[in-house]
């Protein structure tokens, strides 16, 4: 918290934000501003509802101050980036950003709010450095709407790979290094993400589609036909990192695609060993490079999943209660701060021998400790029932 210390103006908003994280990581059933409020000692939910809201700091800044922290403690040469989006599901219309679209958090087409993160990923661990919400056309084509959920009145309809296109460009401009992209199939398939990534020197190996074409020395072909022509001699059993469950290996065959500009381009093709699917990867990088390397980052994308069941499970990333855009990166923000705490402390645990007949530390043990063992909030019976009557008269 004192990172971030210097972002406030105050002395009360500062302090009220640090309650919130660490009402953040308490083992709360729900976490809003209510129950934290309540949890931090608080006598109503206003402040929390104040500092979300109307208190003066830039949750921008204190983006850039978690990316900074992420990085320092995670630091790893061979880091990837991996961009990826993730839907939180609302209810009503006057959300920022919210309107019926498909989810992957929900399988289906929901009411939800969709954001892109970018996830910072080491050998060390892995943690969200940006985030960027979703304004869908619904809202961009409607400026009163944009300027009622705090927007711009004049905001622009993006895409979600020109909302990664921005997210790495600020963590590149910042001065931090990242060697690697990763990303599905929505960032793999777009040229213009594709094209920023090159200008900049740096390599990328999101996924694509089957349907996908790439350019060969005989002409464009389907990514799904051209797998079809790799010799079994070609394919070579790698692992892509390991698991939960050991290590995950596959099957896995490049093809170099030819191409005058400067730098090594190839199309990667994954083969599961009991089912035979394919999957598909388009490359590129400054010089070439072994296919282990390919492998590896390509890997790399799963961690993204693992920071959304963690941030959403431990740091409440999806909890927030809130309708307008302000409201919405400041919850946003500071979760991901909360986040970033845990996979950092168990970097420095796993530095350690752990003792006999005991795993290392993991994020859900260090957050199960940390409040009990280090907060230890204790509040009387008077606190208990003040809140119980602020609740029934403010809901009556």
């Amino acid at each position: 918290m004192g990172r971030i210390a210097g972002r406030f103006a105050r002395v009360e908003p500062r302090r009220r934000a640090a309650r919130l994280v660490l009402g953040l990581l308490a083992d709360l059933p729900h976490k809003n501003c209510w129950t934290i409020a309540e949890w931090a000692g608080e006598a109503t939910p206003d402040g929390m509802q104040h500092l979300l809201g109307r208190a003066k700091w830039d949750a921008d800044q204190v983006r850039d101050d978690v990316c900074g922290y992420v990085v320092e403690h995670l630091h790893d040469d061979r880091a990837v980036l991996v961009v990826d989006e993730t839907g939180d599901v609302k209810k009503g219309t006057g959300t920022v950003g919210v309107q019926r679209q498909y989810t992957g958090t929900a399988g289906r087409i929901e009411n939800s709010q969709v954001a892109v993160y970018l996830v910072y990923t080491g050998q060390r661990g892995h943690a969200a450095v940006d985030r960027e919400l979703c304004v869908p056309r619904s809202w961009t084509s409607d400026p009163d709407r944009c300027r009622a959920a705090g927007l711009a009145g004049d905001t622009t309809f993006a895409t979600k790979p020109e909302l990664a296109t921005r997210t790495v460009a600020r963590f590149l401009d910042a001065g931090h290094q990242a060697a690697w992209v990763a990303g599905d199939e929505v960032y793999g398939g777009n040229p213009k993400l594709r094209a920023a990534l090159e200008e900049r020197g740096t390599g990328y190996v999101p996924a694509v589609a089957c349907s996908h074409e790439v350019t060969t020395g005989a002409g464009k072909f389907r990514a799904d036909i051209l797998a079809k022509k790799v010799p079994k001699r070609a394919w070579q059993k790698l692992s892509a990192g390991a698991g939960a469950k050991g290590h995950r290996v596959y099957n896995w065959a490049v093809l170099d695609l030819p191409d005058p500009r400067p730098g090594s381009r190839q199309l990667l093709v994954r083969r599961n060993r009991s089912t035979g699917e394919l999957a598909y990867y388009r490359c590129y990088s400054p010089a070439s490079v072994p296919l282990t390397v390919l492998v590896r980052v390509a890997g790399s994308r799963w961690r993204v999943e693992e920071f959304f069941q963690s941030g959403k499970g431990l740091a409440a990333l999806d909890e927030h209660q809130v309708r307008r855009y302000t409201s919405w990166t400041r919850w946003v923000t500071l979760a991901m701060l909360t986040h970033a705490f845990l996979p950092v402390v168990r970097a420095d645990e796993h530095t350690r021998p752990a003792p006999d007949a005991l795993i290392p530390l993991t994020c859900n043990e260090i957050q199960r400790l940390f409040i009990p063992l280090v907060a230890r909030p204790v509040h009387d019976t008077a606190h208990r029932l003040g809140w119980s009557n602020w609740r029934r008269r403010h809901q009556a």
